[in-house]
């Protein structure tokens, strides 16, 4: 009796290792149909066939929140996001690229890049995986998110994210405007290599939180100084002229903001008051999904608390 079972628990083990192989050959074949499934994305320079799900992606534009924020793996980025402390954890074993390291790019192995439009070797960049570039400012900043979304095939996130944005800063803004008045101002200065300038609405470092989000007022004259580039440059000396009711001020440790000492920075009416929300310049540049959160919690908190 004993000599009859053998055989046929030994049949038993062949037929279940023979259905395990078919279902591990199964699952092999579906997950390399979907790392070779692809869609055509509608650039702003016309269609280009990019992976449906990508992988591996090097950012060569300041786009990276967007993307970490949608769950998409980064291999490599440009420096000035390396900089943020909010993609510190993220993009710790993440090295820079720029669009000039065309050897180290062909070595992260992309299968799709996503770069500016005025990036060198955009020919090169393209022969090494799919390329997809965008024009700063070219779309609203939420507008870019949602793009950002299409590009990875995960539009319905980014539009769940965009109307959750709107409503929380909708009602911060309503709930600033209750107090510190309707009417109130607030102006963005940056100082980087000894050049200070006035930001308009549409600039990063908070401005479309502060200005489109929330409905803040922008003082007359940096309205008029910053409707056509986005920013405009000023000295010091003349810094009173264009600070409202509230100052933020965008700043870096490794640079020079010797003007915060002199009298003419502490007689302005919004440094005398208070009014004055100091937040570091690397955290703040840019106006993607994770930064754009960041920005709106760090207004509640001050100008609220």
């Amino acid at each position: 009796m004993k000599k009859i079972l053998i055989p046929i628990v030994l049949i038993l083990v062949l037929v279940m290792s023979a259905c395990g192989s078919k279902s591990t050959e199964k699952s092999s074949g579906e997950e390399s149909k979907d790392n070779k499934e692809t869609i055509t994305y509608q650039s702003e320079n016309g269609p280009v066939k990019v992976p449906a799900h990508p992988k591996r992606v090097v950012v060569l534009t300041s786009y990276v929140g967007d993307l970490l924020s949608l769950d998409v793996n980064i291999v490599g980025v440009e420096e000035w996001a390396k900089k943020s402390p909010l993609f510190k954890d993220q993009l710790k074993n993440v090295p820079v690229v720029s669009d000039e390291d065309i050897e180290e790019i062909i070595d992260l192995n992309p299968d799709l890049i996503i770069g500016d439009s005025t990036n060198k070797n955009l020919k090169k960049l393209q022969k090494i995986a799919p390329t997809v570039t965008y024009t700063y400012g070219k779309v609203d900043y939420l507008t870019q998110h949602l793009e950002i979304g299409k590009l990875v095939s995960k539009e319905q996130e980014a539009k769940s994210w965009i109307e959750d944005f709107k409503s929380r800063a909708k009602a911060a803004g309503e709930e600033i405007k209750a107090k510190i008045g309707e009417d109130a101002t607030v102006t963005v200065v940056e100082s980087y290599n000894k050049e200070m300038a006035v930001l308009g609405d549409n600039w990063g470092r908070g401005t479309e939180v502060l200005y489109q989000a929330m409905g803040l007022n922008m003082p007359g004259k940096v309205k008029e100084t910053t409707s056509k580039e986005g920013y405009h440059t000023i000295s010091s000396e003349v810094l009173p002229e264009y600070v409202g009711d509230y100052l933020i001020l965008s700043k870096y440790r490794d640079q020079e903001n010797s003007y915060q000492n002199t009298e003419l920075y502490k007689e302005m009416p919004a440094v005398k008051n208070h009014h004055v929300f100091e937040v570091d310049g690397n955290a703040f540049m840019f106006n993607d999904s994770m930064t754009l959160d960041y920005q709106l919690d760090f207004f509640k908190d001050h100008f609220l608390k």
